[in-house]
């Protein structure tokens, strides 16, 4: 059985939280992309874990997890990461955690770059987090970047690594006016790495293909949302990976494997990190109401969320091209405050009505057309079954529904493992 997790809409969605919840009936839980430029939240019995790279199912002892191909990683931020799940009583082992060995290394002149070239920018950046991850995905299309199977083979890599340093020197020299890079110093990076790391290095494609084989339960876990993928989302405002499920396979090591059930998740309203448009975004004491309620601050960077209300239009894209066979709606609890709930049921693109994604200047202009939904005004969290919710609050859900084209089949009501409805 294969179950993909993915994001309806711009990331932020409660991913993290779905994929603590229904790893419980895995085997073997595999992030397929992305670095460590966003964060997956998980709440339960021992606290709160903001993860960056780690599957969400390192939090269960009996679920393996793996990093695949797709990935991009940056071992510094993984070692902070995996020493912060240690301290807090979680164990990290090369038996639960599988590293891929062609998974591309985010080094530090890639962290340096992104930098560099926001600064540039000025106002016209694109609002990177900074962490690297669009220069590594370059080199690596580049075929100049270092993969973390060449970590198991030193002499090869540090002669690889001579031809890399020289051609990023040149980059940072010409273009940002910036000194060359130290060879020594990044060979002294992989070699630490390599030490650390090494026994959790493997083919996790083979890996993956026997686990199969052998009849076990595997999820794939992607980071953000359809509208940041980078060939379907709102470019150039994107990541710099496919987070859509069909990469699924492909992230993992294991694309001649097809999925059995895909799983979408979306806000009970609308939610953004980073620049570019947003059309339902909510602004002043409106946003800020929202914003409070719902804690909306990314996980990686701890950057306020841009807020707005629930947009039917961007959601109904991101079901159809995750080809999402069912969905889970997070934080319905979040807007139990609200008298009247704002839904953005189509666009006006300079005069036109649309209830289809548009892409470049249309989306840019695109405004909002809202409907309003009466809400309950009462709190919610302690609700475990459908008949437990309020009347207007089953109206919403429903609602919803037919705004999107698919089933939700589970509704979460506050961010502990249990705080869920299943429908």
């Amino acid at each position: 059985m294969l179950t993909c997790i993915v994001g309806i809409n711009w990331g932020d969605e409660g991913k993290g939280r779905m994929v603590d919840l229904l790893s419980q009936d895995q085997d073997i839980v595999c992030r397929y992309q992305g670095g460590n430029n966003a964060g997956h939240t998980v709440v339960n019995e021992r606290g709160k874990f903001i993860l960056n790279l780690l599957p969400s199912g390192i939090l269960r002892p009996e679920v393996v997890c793996v990093m695949g191909n797709g990935m991009c990683i940056d071992p510094a931020h993984l070692e902070k990461e995996i020493g912060r799940l240690r301290e807090a009583g979680v164990q990290v082992t090369p038996d639960n955690l599988k590293i891929s060995d062609r998974a591309v290394i985010t080094m530090p002149y890639h962290v340096a770059i992104d930098g560099y070239e926001e600064e540039r920018l000025g106002d016209a950046k694109f609002g990177s987090t900074k962490r690297g991850i669009a220069y590594v995905y370059g080199d690596k299309y580049m075929k100049k970047a270092i993969r973390m199977g060449d970590l198991l083979d030193m002499p090869y890599l540090a002669e690889r690594l001579k031809g890399i340093v020289s051609y990023k020197s040149l980059e940072v020299e010409s273009i940002y006016g910036k000194p060359a890079l130290q060879y020594e110093e990044l060979l002294a990076f992989c070699q630490k790495y390599a030490d650390m790391f090494k026994d959790y290095i493997c083919d996790t494609g083979l890996y993956l293909t026997e686990a199969n084989k052998a009849g076990k339960r595997i999820m794939f876990e992607a980071q953000l949302g359809a509208l940041r993928d980078i060939d379907f989302g709102i470019y150039p405002y994107t990541s710099s990976s496919n987070n859509i499920a069909a990469y699924a396979p492909i992230g993992a090591g294991v694309p001649g494997l097809k999925l059995d059930r895909t799983v979408g998740i979306m806000k009970a309203y609308s939610s953004c990190v980073g620049e570019g448009p947003f059309t339902v975004e909510m602004f002043g004491e409106e946003a800020h109401q929202l914003r409070e309620a719902g804690g909306e601050y990314g996980a990686a960077t701890g950057r306020p969320r841009r807020v707005g209300a629930f947009d039917a239009v961007a959601s109904r894209y991101g079901v159809r091209v995750q080809g999402a066979d069912e969905l889970a709606l997070t934080k319905l609890d979040t807007i139990s405050y609200m008298d009247k709930i704002p839904v953005c049921v189509a666009y006006d693109v300079e005069g036109t009505r649309t209830t289809e994604f548009p892409m470049g200047h249309a989306l840019d202009v695109a405004k909002p057309v809202i409907e309003y939904v009466d809400g309950w005004n009462c709190d919610i969290s302690a609700c475990r079954r459908p008949g437990d919710l309020p009347l207007q609050a089953l109206v919403y859900i429903k609602y919803l529904e037919e705004l999107v084209g698919a089933k939700i089949t589970y509704v979460s009501v506050g961010p502990e493992r249990d705080a869920y409805i299943k429908f």
